[in-house]
């Protein structure tokens, strides 16, 4: 008989029809997989193969629109979710209604972070990092199912520690392999990178919270390594090492299997050849292990990122750790082709503007409808960056300052002291790559200036393990402003350790005092003036946390939540740090 190893999660649901989801599966042997809805609703896949492990995505069909049902998950025609005596409610699919825009549509709950260390607790009774944010959200579902839920948990990198294992993986480790050798106890091949996810997964809360919320994931550095692709010298240095390109292709692998495909719709699955040779082959792993080396060798090889609409708002999540070009002196965050990419979808079903591609009638860039109330396309977008576009500006000047005398500003000795200190000090940032960071700008300013521009575009990020509000200044922007509200979200960790170093130093960053050091580096590394300033209008807040976006109409609305121990006892629960409304 098969069992169930790892999973279910609930990723992908149709927004456009509302009748179909999919459904990610590991399994202990080869079967075919099913889930079964209680409404009639279901679907079936048979398993592939990668490195002796078997996997499925199950399409369902049939959902009804606007509807919540309850589903089982059956391998050859064996139930094996929900788990025998499970203390969770059933895990259901909720689908939206299309077609409701007026009047009245129903709110878009977005719930993101990032950075969820997984390791257990030695001591059960006390977690030294805090409670988990997404247990404690997953707790707060489970007793009270009439709590709005989010439509969507966009995870925004660093779901896996690659680099910082546990005392229970180490151990495991140690039985495999000698951990004195490289690279020690991080890990080292596939089958060492799906211990990682076996231990965030089937945490139990966050097992269940997967199955009943769909997810949205892309990668930051530690589902690889610690500033992963910082700079061509870091990536040359990485590249001599024995151990790196087995670390690096398992690490893409195991990406692709666990995280990236339920990113995809079932047409985008359909359309994917190497999801189809995958399939096809009675063993994948030498056909995905081709596909990440070229992946890894070539930035715009393929694409990570993608995009989702949930009704009138558009989520594009970017890659911004593969999609790098390292070669100094042609720095970017994203490949040309990449950031054409980001800019044509975020245009896509506005006025067109100048430079992007528009459906206005004489085509590409052609201006769109004038009427400043056209509504046009959807009402808010949302890119999902791992690493924040507007940081503290104390740590913004120094990457600023840093990249410029990287490239040579200040001669060859600056150049060497900026690399070590780059590689040191984790200067790898939007503000790392300022062409990047103004192209982003540009387009965000783009965007928000278009006919029918969306009511509010907020940048979604993580990594920095703090939260905050920032929001940008145009008055000094040298062509027409955004009509939209942009805001700067940040939030992360969801889990893991808040050293006394981060908070001093996050506060400095933000302060008068860091400003001014800041100005003092960017006259040093010779920066170029830049248009664009913004300012901190919440936070920071430290803590292991989750923001949660309601989009409705033209309105949003943003709540931070932190996990805390109840001091009552009985776990830990969400206590709300900020609330706050805007609109376009």
């Amino acid at each position: 008989m098969a069992g169930l190893r790892l999973g279910p999660l609930l990723r992908h649901v149709d927004w456009e029809t509302g009748t179909g989801a999919t459904v990610w599966v590991e399994a202990d042997r080869p079967c075919e997989a099913e889930v079964r809805c209680a409404d009639g609703a279901g679907g079936t896949a048979r398993t592939w193969r990668i490195a002796g492990h078997h996997y499925a995505l199950i399409p369902v069909a049939g959902l009804r629109p606007g509807g919540e049902t309850a589903y089982r998950v059956l391998l050859d025609g064996e139930q094996v979710w929900p788990l025998p005596d499970s203390p969770f409610p059933d895990s259901t699919i909720r689908t939206p209604a299309p077609g409701t825009d007026s009047p009245g549509p129903a709110p878009v709950r977005v719930a993101f972070g990032s950075c969820r260390w997984a390791a257990p607790p030695s001591d059960a009774s006390h977690d030294p990092v805090g409670p988990d944010a997404l247990d404690t959200l997953a707790q707060a579902l489970a007793r009270a199912p009439e709590l709005p839920r989010p439509d969507v948990l966009v995870l925004l990198g660093d779901q896996v520690y690659a680099d910082e294992t546990s005392a229970e993986t180490r151990a495991w480790l140690a039985e495999r392999r000698d951990l004195s050798e490289p690279p020690g106890e991080q890990v080292a091949d596939y089958e060492e990178y799906t211990r990682l996810y076996y231990e965030s997964w089937l945490d139990p809360e966050v097992r269940w919270l997967l199955s009943t919320v769909p997810s949205c994931m892309i990668f930051d550095d530690h589902d690889v390594i610690d500033d992963w692709n910082t700079s061509e010298a870091w990536q040359r240095r990485m590249r001599a090492t024995p151990w790196w390109r087995e670390r690096i292709l398992s690490g893409l692998m195991s990406y692709w299997v666990h995280q990236h495909l339920g990113n995809l719709s079932p047409a985008e699955l359909a359309a994917d050849p190497l999801y189809a040779e995958v399939r096809a082959a009675e063993d994948g792993t030498e056909a995905l292990r081709e596909f990440a080396a070229r992946a890894d060798a070539d930035p715009a090889y393929t694409r990570w990122s993608y995009r989702r609409d949930f009704g009138r708002t558009r989520l594009l999540m970017v890659d911004t750790r593969a999609a790098r070009v390292l070669e100094e002196g042609r720095r970017a965050m994203l490949t040309d082709k990449e950031l054409i990419w980001v800019r044509e979808q975020a245009m896509d079903g506005l006025g067109g503007a100048p430079g992007f591609p528009g459906p206005g009638p004489e085509g590409p860039g052609a201006p769109g409808p004038e009427e400043p109330g056209v509504r046009c396309g959807y009402d808010h977008l949302l890119l999902g960056t791992s690493l924040p576009w507007l940081l503290p500006h104390f740590v913004h000047d120094v990457e600023a300052w840093n990249a410029s005398v990287c490239g040579g500003r200040r001669g060859g000795r600056w150049a060497r002291i900026g690399e070590d200190l780059r590689q040191r000090g984790d200067l790898e940032h939007w503000a790392a790559f300022p062409e990047s960071f103004d192209a982003l700008t540009d387009t965000i300013a783009a965007v928000g200036g278009a006919p029918g521009a969306p009511a509010t575009i907020n940048v979604l990020s993580g990594d920095v393990h703090h939260a905050y509000v920032a929001t940008p200044d145009w008055s000094r922007w040298p062509s027409r402003p955004p009509r939209s509200q942009v805001r700067q979200l940040t939030c992360s960790p969801v889990h893991n350790s808040i050293y006394a170093s981060i908070r001093l130093g996050f506060r400095f960053g933000w302060s008068a005092a860091g400003r001014a050091l800041g100005r003092v580096f960017k006259r040093h590394g010779r920066v170029p003036h830049s248009h664009l300033s913004w300012h901190k209008t919440g936070g920071p807040w430290f803590g292991n946390q989750l923001m949660t976006l309601t989009l409705q109409g033209r309105s949003a609305h943003l709540r931070l939540d932190q996990a805390q121990s109840d001091p009552a006892g009985g776990g830990a629960r969400l206590v709300a740090a900020l609330e706050t409304d805007w609109a376009g």
